[in-house]
């Protein structure tokens, strides 16, 4: 005997319809759980580097890429993406802030030897030198 199930389209629209009307729940949800979150979080760190490796030797992410293609890309990231993008750099902001300002002091606190003229080697130095420093900072070293 078969299953009776909805259409695709009907269960879509309730997926939808339910899922805006749940917005209160979901942040109530999520209010104090921050701790708890970040527990769980931290004792699947086995699991999760599993699970990418396996994910990553079986080659899903390509296969994923190629099955979504390009063409939703775009239309994902003109449409959806576009709208967002705005008001998520405007609510990142103070992060943004916190997490560079460490680097920009690591940058303002080296002495760099003289620019020499446009293509002396030695001017990669002071590329090296900058890079050396911000790769020290972000390992914690």
């Amino acid at each position: 005997m078969a299953i009776a199930v909805k259409d695709a389209s009907t269960a879509a629209a309730k997926f939808v319809q339910r899922a805006q009307a749940a917005a209160p729940d979901y942040a109530k949800g999520v209010s104090g759980a921050g701790s708890h979150w970040q527990t769980n979080t931290v004792a699947a760190n086995d699991s999760y580097v599993a699970g990418v490796t396996a994910a990553a030797n079986a080659g899903r992410f390509a296969k994923g890429v190629t099955a979504a293609g390009g063409s939703k890309y775009e239309q994902k990231a003109s449409t959806v993406g576009a709208q967002r993008y705005p008001q998520g750099v405007a609510n990142a902001g103070p992060n943004w802030q916190n997490g560079t300002t460490p680097y920009l002091q690591t940058i303002a606190s080296l002495s760099l030897p003289a620019r020499r003229p446009k293509g002396d080697p030695s001017n990669i130095q002071r590329v090296q030198m900058i890079t050396d420093a911000l790769r020290k900072k972000k390992l914690g070293g």
